[in-house]
């Protein structure tokens, strides 16, 4: 079998290149613009079929540097800290922490679910945990963070089994949401005590998110120094004997960072900037594990993953339905909030509010839903999740 590598600039060129492919065909098939597919994986699945077929028809098998793709990881983990912004916790009022809280469960009972499921069908449970919260409320990001982190524990394939799944979670948390938010509109005739709300609070913090082409520098400086402190932090942590993803160190140190701020006054984070800057870097990051992927790995664990998958849908659906919608007061907002659930927490931010947009195009609009979901969805679901997985894995 012919082997070729490639080095970092070649494996980031080809990372583009998938991503170009990826974002061409979602503007050619409304099937993945409509469930929000992220350009990298469209592109990189294809790309990791082909490579697939290559090697197990024994023509090439394909190496690469993925030096670049912790560096990209780590960027785009540190622009997710400087969003933790405490100060908008009070705009939320105590429907944010409710929701906060209940989040907190629901990645528990993910990572608790695949556990359970994991040992009655008799396989270890850290594949287990390849389907639970890294890819549920993680996403692809925390997918291809923490699946490195499973393999350093010996189980082969975990990033493309996490991955996989993230793709599976991006699919039904978007056709589960909107269902899910009608039914439980029509079924407690809730249109009647829907009212409007100030969107005052959304738009100051839209105006922290206005972009000046001066002040990327200074936010790619702000994304290094967070990065730099928080090597340290990162190896203080390690003396507690746990095992952390090598970003959490800059996350902590970019969320102080951007508290500090928000409380003095004497420091100005470029929040748009990072925002624009994390996002390039998830999409290089995507676009480098996908083309890295070893499908082949898969073959032996189809039936388990369907089985966990299952699992993690029926868990999800009776979370919204029943905890979330009843919690949050089980009214007009709260149905939203449910149907938003879904989508980040099977998928993404973007999935939770495309769901709410439909419902709220069809029926009224719900401030207080676009003020609670993006904020916990954005800001804290993934500093906690990787806090609470982490946790799963020492245990495990």
């Amino acid at each position: 079998m012919f082997k070729l590598s490639l080095d970092m600039y070649q494996t980031l060129a080809l990372a583009v290149g998938v991503l170009l492919l990826g974002s061409w065909l979602r503007k050619k098939v409304s099937f993945l613009e409509r469930f929000c597919i992220p350009a990298p994986v469209v592109g990189g699945l294809i790309f990791a079929v082909v490579s697939c077929v290559l090697y197990v028809t024994g023509i090439m098998e394909i190496g690469f540097d993925e030096t670049l793709k912790n560096v990209c990881m780590v960027i785009f983990f540190t622009s997710v800290g400087f969003q933790a912004n405490l100060k908008m916790l009070k705009e939320g009022g105590i429907g944010l922490v409710v929701f906060l809280l209940s989040i907190v469960i629901l990645i528990s009972m993910q990572n608790g679910l695949a556990v359970l499921i994991s040992k009655t069908i008799g396989i270890d449970p850290l594949i287990g945990l390849t389907t639970g919260s890294i890819p549920m409320v993680g996403g692809h990001g925390t997918s291809g963070a923490f699946g490195p982190v499973l393999e350093d524990f010996g189980i082969e394939g975990a990033t493309t089994l996490c991955t996989a799944a993230a793709t599976f979670g991006l699919v039904m948390g978007s056709l589960m949401g909107g269902p899910l938010g009608q039914r439980l509109i029509k079924k407690h005739d809730l249109l009647k005590t829907a009212v409007d709300a100030d969107v005052t609070p959304l738009v100051e913090e839209e105006k922290k998110h206005r972009r000046s082409v001066s002040q990327y520098a200074p936010a790619a400086y702000q994304l290094a120094v967070a990065m730099g402190i928080g090597t340290v932090v990162s190896w203080l942590l390690s003396k507690t004997g746990m095992t952390f993803p090598i970003y959490i160190g800059a996350m902590i140190v970019a969320a102080v960072m951007r508290n500090i701020g928000e409380m003095t006054g004497k420091l100005t984070i470029h929040m748009g900037e990072i925002n624009d800057l994390g996002g390039i870097c998830l999409s290089l990051f995507l676009g480098i594990a996908m083309v890295t992927l070893k499908l082949w790995q898969l073959a032996e664990l189809a039936l388990p993953l369907i089985l966990l998958l299952a699992g993690q849908t029926v868990l999800m659906f009776l979370f919204a339905y029943f905890v979330v919608f009843n919690i949050l007061g089980r009214n007009y907002d709260a149905a939203i909030i449910a149907a938003g659930t879904c989508g980040f927490g099977m998928g993404a931010t973007p999935n939770a509010m495309a769901n709410m947009q439909t419902l709220t195009d069809k029926y009224l609009p719900s401030v207080k839903a676009y003020i609670i979901v993006p904020i916990v969805g954005s800001m804290f679901a993934d500093f906690i999740n990787s806090l609470i997985i982490t946790l799963f894995i020492n245990i495990l």
